[in-house]
C-alpha cells in the first residue's frame, strides 16, 4: 500500500500474528469478519470467548472468520505473552480462529487497523474503544458495516452475520 493513499478497506492492512509474522488481511477477501479486542482476565471473558467459539463453529464453513486482537489497555486484563494468550484461548475456550499480536486499540500507539475500524464506525460515545470485547462486523468486500459494544453478546450478532453470509435461518 502506498503511504500516500488512505486505506479503503480492511484488506489494505498487514498485521502481525501471535508469532510475530506478517499477515496480509487481503487473504480474508470474500469472507465476513468479526474483529474483536480480547482479554483473558475480564468479567466478559467467559461469555464472549464461549459464544465466539460457538459462532465460529457454526459459520466457519460459510465464509466467516473471527480475528481476535489481544489488548491490555483496559484494567491490565491481558498481561500475558502472546504464547500464553493463545494457549489460554485455544485450551480453555477451544478457539480455532486466528489470534493476533497484542495491540493497543486507543491512543497514539493504537494499531492502524483499529484506527481504521474506529474511523469507519464510531461508537455511541465517540470513536474510542470503551473496553475489552468491542466487536466490528466486516462484510465480504472489507467494509466495516457494524460496531457492537463490549457487553453485546456475540450470539446476539448472529442475525446480522447470517444476513451478510447469505445464510437462511
Amino acid at each position: 500500500m502506498a503511504t500516500s493513499s488512505e486505506p479503503k478497506s480492511i484488506y489494505d492492512f498487514t498485521v502481525k500474528d501471535a508469532k510475530g509474522n506478517d499477515v496480509d488481511l487481503s487473504i480474508y477477501k470474500g469472507k465476513v469478519l468479526l474483529i474483536v479486542n480480547v482479554a483473558s482476565q475480564c468479567g466478559l471473558t467467559n461469555s464472549n470467548y464461549t459464544e465466539l467459539a460457538q459462532l465460529y463453529e457454526k459459520y466457519k464453513g460459510h465464509g466467516f472468520e473471527i480475528l481476535a486482537f489481544p489488548c491490555n489497555q483496559f484494567g491490565n486484563q491481558e498481561p500475558g505473552t502472546n504464547e500464553e494468550i493463545v494457549q489460554f484461548a485455544c485450551t480453555r475456550f477451544k478457539a480455532e480462529y486466528p489470534i493476533f499480536d497484542k495491540v493497543d486499540v486507543n491512543g497514539d500507539k493504537a494499531a492502524p487497523i483499529y484506527k481504521f475500524l474506529k474511523s469507519s464506525k464510531g461508537g455511541l460515545f465517540g470513536d474510542g474503544i470503551k473496553w475489552n470485547f468491542a466487536k466490528f462486523l466486516v462484510d465480504k468486500d472489507g467494509n466495516v458495516v457494524d460496531r457492537y459494544a463490549p457487553t453485546t453478546s456475540p450470539l446476539s450478532i448472529e442475525k446480522d452475520l447470517k444476513k451478510l453470509l447469505g445464510v437462511s435461518a
